[in-house]
């Protein structure tokens, strides 16, 4: 992890995490790859008290770059959802604050298979925009290919999961294979049959490396630690 001493984020409260997600993240970036950063702020305590509520979320102020309020991220995560959870596995780190390394420190508690079928979930709905019954070209349809690699990288990152207890976000293992996805070099035969295999994986897997639940008592102690803190 590295900090930033001279990165001023416009949000409620300052940034206690920011990462970069994304391509640049994954091990799948080109040339022409953004930089995708999601960060975590803490609004005063104090915000809450009035009529009209502090934002839950903020854009910018850099591009491509999108922040949650702390509450509304720990919901998020605890939901299993896949860009919460991305930022908490995220190995581009680029501000940490000891708010959140304390967040960091408490990734796993956000845990249970409610993640595993978050991913998997996100993976089934990019297949139904794909629109499987009329398959992208070979070598067109760019928008459609990236969303079919995106699928199988959630896929694979489910698959993580539910064997190792936390998802894969580094797929440089992948890459040659994802990005053959990308740019529509591989059959769609190819892409069916892969993400076959991957949900057979989950569907025969006698058990899971994850708890049947999160720690919902550690998140909201965590919490109201940082509201307090915040007075």
């Amino acid at each position: 992890m590295t900090r930033s001493d001279d990165m001023t984020l416009t949000v409620p409260g300052g940034t206690v995490l920011s990462v970069v997600i994304g391509s640049r993240a994954y091990g799948l970036e080109t040339e022409e790859s953004d930089v995708d950063r999601r960060g975590v702020f803490v609004t005063p305590t104090p915000l809450f008290w009035r009529f009209d509520k502090p934002p839950d979320h903020v854009e910018g102020p850099l591009p491509e770059q999108f922040s949650w309020e702390v509450e509304r991220f720990c919901v998020l995560a605890i939901e299993g959802n896949p860009a919460a959870l991305e930022c908490l596995w995220s190995p581009v780190v680029e501000l940490v604050t000891p708010v959140g390394e304390r967040l960091l420190a408490l990734r796993r508690a956000f845990l249970s298979g409610k993640a595993e079928r978050a991913f998997a979930g996100s993976a089934a709905r990019q297949f139904r925009r794909l629109g499987p019954e009329d398959p992208p070209r070979p070598g067109g349809d760019v928008r459609r290919w990236k969303m079919a690699m995106h699928m199988i990288r959630l896929l694979l990152s489910a698959a993580h999961l539910a064997g190792h207890g936390e998802p894969l976000i580094e797929v440089g293992g992948h890459r040659d294979r994802l990005l053959a996805v990308r740019w529509g070099k591989t059959p769609w035969a190819e892409v069916l049959e892969w993400r076959r295999r991957l949900l057979a994986e989950l569907d025969e897997r006698p058990g899971s490396a994850l708890p049947g639940r999160p720690d919902r008592a550690a998140v909201e102690e965590f919490l109201a630690d940082v509201r307090r803190s915040a007075l």
